[in-house]
Order: structure tokens, then C-alpha cells, then sequence
């Protein structure tokens, strides 16, 4: 258990940790604003662990396979159950909108293990990493316009109509970052499922 799988996995402990304070605020007794303020530091504290884990890998030279299948899997759990959770509470976010991500994610993890077991791999693209970044850009925006309201900043409509549009472009660049992927690999994947011929 090195240091980077620590911090790998440590972003799974926190996104449920986050759903928590967001759904549950107004039973714990806090408010709207120090909520905010707390669920901004979580999200943070999640992305420097996305930033260290590799820079700690690479530095002591950690870098193993099992980081490399818990990094993008912890990613994803990470950032869909937040962007899940803001579906309740005050957000309301369509769910339809957010199951967009998961079932990108889904597909793809799915796909570029099948081609594994045929003897292909799948290489990660650029537009995944935008991707994820992106997505974690909208969770920031979200919590931006909460703090704005809880300050009177803006209203809750402003506040829901910025937090869906924010969404819909992150959703909207989701899908191309999916199409993308399939296009760039599309001759790994014939590879992988053209049946072999038989040598005898």
C-alpha cells in the first residue's frame, strides 16, 4: 500500500463524506454558507489527491498496474457521486442529464477491458483527461453559485438554471470525449473482435 494508492483511494472516503454534508446540512444544524464553505474544501482536497497520487507514483517511482486501474475508477466514482448527489437537495439537477457521465464511463471501462482480454489495449486520450477535468470544472461552478445564493448573491433559480447549463456543457463534451475515443481506436477494436482464424 504505497502513498499514491493512499491518496487514490482517500478520494472514495471523501466523495461520500461530501453527499453527507450536502444532503444532511440542516439536521447537523449548518447552514447554508458554512456548508458551502466545507463542501468547496472537500472538492479541493479530492482534486489535490488526483494531483499528488501521480506525482507521487512517478517521483518514487510507484507507479504499478493496480494504481493504474484504481486511478480513472476512483476518478469516476469520485466525481459522479457528487455530481449524482447535487440531483437532491437544493441543486436539483435532472438525472437524466447526470447519468450522461456514468453511462460514458460505463461503456468505455466496459469496452477497453473486453479488449484487454483479447490481447488489445486501449490506450487512455486526451479528451478523457479534459473530460474528467471538465467535469470536476462543474462541480467548482455548482458550489460557486451555492455560495452566491447563500449569500444572496443570486437566486435559487439563477442559482439551478447556471448549476444545468453548467452541467449540459460538461454532459454535451462528456458524450464528444466518448465518440472521440471510439473513432481515434476504432482500428484497435475491429483488432479486437475479428475473430482469429484457425491455424490449423
Amino acid at each position: 500500500m504505497t502513498i499514491a494508492l493512499i491518496l487514490t483511494i482517500s478520494r472514495i472516503v471523501i466523495s461520500p463524506i461530501f453527499i453527507l454534508f450536502y444532503l444532511f446540512h440542516e439536521r447537523m444544524g449548518i447552514g447554508l454558507l458554512p456548508v458551502t464553505l466545507i463542501l468547496l474544501s472537500l472538492l479541493v482536497l479530492s482534486e489535490i489527491t488526483d494531483f499528488l497520487d501521480g506525482f507521487f507514483a512517478r517521483r518514487y517511482n510507484e507507479v504499478t498496474e493496480l494504481g493504474k486501474v484504481l486511478d480513472p475508477m476512483c476518478d469516476s466514482i469520485a466525481r459522479l457521486t457528487i455530481l449524482l448527489g447535487f440531483t437532491q437537495g437544493i441543486i436539483q439537477l435532472p438525472l437524466l442529464l447526470v447519468l450522461v457521465f456514468f453511462y460514458r464511463d460505463t461503456f468505455i471501462s466496459t469496452l477497453r477491458t473486453l479488449c484487454a482480454l483479447r490481447g488489445v489495449a486501449l490506450a487512455a486520450r486526451l479528451s478523457g483527461k479534459v473530460k474528467a477535468v471538465v467535469q470536476g470544472i462543474s462541480a467548482f461552478v455548482i458550489l460557486l453559485t451555492m455560495l452566491l445564493y447563500s449569500v444572496n448573491g443570486l437566486s435559487l433559480v439563477e442559482m439551478r438554471m447556471i448549476s444545468f447549463y453548467t452541467v449540459l456543457i460538461a454532459a454535451l463534451y462528456t458524450l464528444f470525449s466518448g465518440g472521440e475515443y471510439l473513432w481515434a481506436n476504432r482500428e484497435y477494436i475491429k483488432r479486437a473482435w475479428v475473430a482469429r482464424k484457425d491455424p490449423s
